[in-house]
């Protein structure tokens, strides 16, 4: 799947924003590497999953 133009700067935008809170959150270290490979393998899909059942920020919780 390929992504061209602004459509593929908004994915990269949400994906790094997804990965930033990964590393921000409370889950173990393999779940934090598990969570971004997922974001990485599969950007559209795995930030969508992400979004709904992944670790969120310490800061998010607080």
């Amino acid at each position: 799947m390929e992504y061209a133009g602004f459509g593929g700067i908004i994915v990269l935008a949400l994906n790094i924003w997804a990965i930033i809170s990964i590393f921000g959150s409370g889950a173990s270290t393999g779940g934090k590497v598990l969570w971004t490979l997922l974001v990485l393998v599969l950007p559209v899909l795995g930030f969508i999953i992400w979004f709904f059942a992944g670790p969120r920020s310490a800061a998010a919780t607080a």
